[in-house]
């Protein structure tokens, strides 16, 4: 079981491939305060409702200062055709070894459908422009979760 993260830990390091194949790294956005949110699985209903509620935000969090990022397993070509088919503006990056997510406490035992299954456990964690975790939250909903941060950070 990964540990979770609490506010004031350093936001683990990463670099991981977006949908188009290209490097994304969490230093790339030093200095911009970034959403890295994780997902269990692309072109599923929740992480497709999740990730139109980003992208239709996504002018108002970038004008906040905020960038955001969504991690999920799934491999580069299924996240490009999960952007195209939702015509999506956030980045989706692909983490198949499941080292970021764990980093992050997004990867472990969670309830689905009253059984315990080991798998992503939608999270997010907002990380302030020094690197540091400003918020970690973790079992959230897919629906209305961005309207809770919105009105969490003030936006």
């Amino acid at each position: 079981m990964s540990e979770r993260l609490q506010p004031g830990d350093t936001a683990p390091a990463f670099t991981l491939p977006d949908a188009d194949g290209n490097e994304v790294s969490l230093a790339d956005h030093k200095g911009r305060k970034v959403i890295v949110y994780f997902y269990p699985s692309a072109l599923t209903p929740g992480c497709t409702k999740q990730a139109c509620d980003f992208t239709d935000n996504l002018d108002l969090l970038a004008t906040a200062g905020y960038d955001v990022i969504g991690v999920s397993p799934d491999a580069p070509e299924k996240l490009a055709k999960f952007r195209e088919k939702e015509n999506l503006k956030v980045t989706l990056v692909s983490d198949p070894e499941k080292k970021v997510l764990e980093a992050y406490g997004a990867y472990g035992e969670k309830k689905l459908y009253g059984k315990v299954v080991t798998g992503v456990i939608r999270s997010t964690v907002v990380v302030d422009a020094e690197g540091k975790v400003e918020r970690a939250l973790y079992n959230v909903k897919a629906t209305g979760h961005v309207a809770k941060i919105l009105k969490d950070l003030g936006i």
